[in-house]
């Protein structure tokens, strides 16, 4: 996702979840050229991303783990492959449980992994459908709790700036369970949040994630643990410069190679 486009490939930055969400990106530039530095050709972008990410966590009040570290960056991006894969803010859960399966990830690992949106904001974009137009009827989502519709109503009206955001749940600066006592109370911000208390699936998992905050946490490392041991199966190197491929071959490593230099920080 962090490759820019070229004049033969689409890259992942205007993919259909990442377009105009997905930023700061000139943050990671100014990582890797620190990295860089200090020990070149070690550390790789995507490793760098899921540190961050692990810390975006840890310093807004939510668990810290060991990261495993030795990904290899991808050399080529594809906008198709992020649509396919990138869970839709339409979706509903069933289509989100097929999804997740595709990568060996439970019903458990998409609750729990659900609520990272406990920090964060989210579109009008991504919502107008719901609130004007649920599954084509022209109405609401039945869903929406009525007082939080309002809130909705008022900070995207029909005619809003549809980039204009909104908080993802009622604490979006705290990593807490917050996220799924708003989802019991149908104050859900994405309908990809709102159907797992609507589906029956999915709904125990939330409303216990609302209860018990230990839970969600551990459920939540359980479940980023195995999404980052996810692998592509392609060959793969450590960018130089996180927006481009690197030019030289030789910089190209085994994927096999990578698995021996898993370490944890």
């Amino acid at each position: 996702m962090l490759l820019d486009d070229t004049p033969t490939m689409l890259g992942e930055k205007l993919a259909l979840s990442n377009i105009n969400s997905l930023r700061s990106f000139e943050v990671v530039d100014e990582v890797k050229e620190a990295v860089e530095k200090a020990c070149p050709g070690i550390v790789s972008c995507a490793d760098i991303i899921i540190m961050a990410s692990r810390d975006a966590v840890a310093l807004t009040g939510g668990p810290d783990w060991e990261v495993k570290l030795g990904r290899l960056d991808s050399l080529t991006a594809s906008q198709e492959d992020s649509d396919n894969i990138m869970p839709s803010p339409r979706a509903d859960a069933s289509t989100l449980i097929d999804l997740f399966q595709r990568f060996n990830l439970t019903v458990k690992d998409l609750v729990a992994l659900s609520g990272s949106h406990s920090i964060g904001k989210g579109r009008c974009f991504s919502i107008m459908f719901r609130l004007y137009n649920q599954s084509g009827s022209g109405k609401p989502d039945p869903a929406i709790d009525p007082s939080f519709r309002k809130e909705l109503d008022k900070l995207c009206p029909l005619d809003v700036d549809q980039n204009k955001t909104g908080n993802l749940d009622s604490t979006p600066l705290i990593f807490d369970n917050q996220y799924f006592k708003d989802l019991v109370g149908g104050r859900g911000f994405l309908n990809s949040d709102q159907t797992l208390f609507t589906y029956p699936r999915t709904k125990g998992f939330v409303r216990f994630y609302s209860r018990d905050q230990n839970e969600f946490f551990k459920a939540f490392v359980e479940g980023m643990l195995k999404m980052g041991d996810l692998q592509s199966g392609r060959p793969g190197e450590v960018r130089t410069n996180c927006r481009v491929a690197n030019a030289r071959p030789a910089n190209i490593l085994a994927e096999h190679k990578m698995q021996k230099n898993v370490k944890s920080i």
